[in-house]
């Protein structure tokens, strides 16, 4: 239950925000620091600047139709790898911004960087890369992934 309020709210969101292209993907949320994001330091806690880059990749799969496209066809989103750096501490209140930009794909993984930023200061960036897998089959390339998205698109 820990983000349940904030997924739905990104959610919900992506019904009235543009489509996203899987041409060039660009993913930004605005958000502030709770009470439950925050460790005995009273800011940011590190793990959840990960989680909410989950947040950022939730908004790409309903704004892009990948969503739609993985329930259809019971794949799961998989993150492989994961990197984060920290340059100035997010305070318990404070508004920030975060985004995600796809960078580029090959024939298993997507490549994605996050940034979160307090008006135009990055107070940390990083890099993911993930997948989406089918169960039983593996890993779907994103080509497959990307051609799901603009099969539905057509129905």
């Amino acid at each position: 239950m820990n983000l349940v309020f904030r997924m739905l709210w990104v959610i919900v969101r992506s019904f009235f925000l543009p489509r996203l292209e899987m041409a060039s993907v660009v993913s930004s949320l605005k958000l502030r620091v709770l009470p439950n994001d925050i460790d005995i330091n009273f800011h940011m806690n590190n793990g959840r600047y990960l989680t909410i880059c989950d947040l950022n990749r939730v908004d790409v799969f309903a704004r892009s139709g990948l969503l739609k496209a993985m329930f259809k066809r019971g794949w799961i989103p998989v993150i492989a790898e994961h990197t984060m750096t920290y340059k100035k501490p997010l305070d318990l209140f404070q508004r920030y911004e975060v985004s995600l930009e796809v960078m580029k794909w090959d024939e298993k993984y997507f490549y994605m960087v996050h940034t979160f930023k307090v008006g135009q200061r990055v107070v940390a960036e990083g890099t993911s890369k993930g997948c989406v897998y089918a169960r039983g089959k593996g890993v779907v390339s994103p080509a497959d992934a990307i051609a799901a998205v603009e099969q539905d698109k057509l129905r």
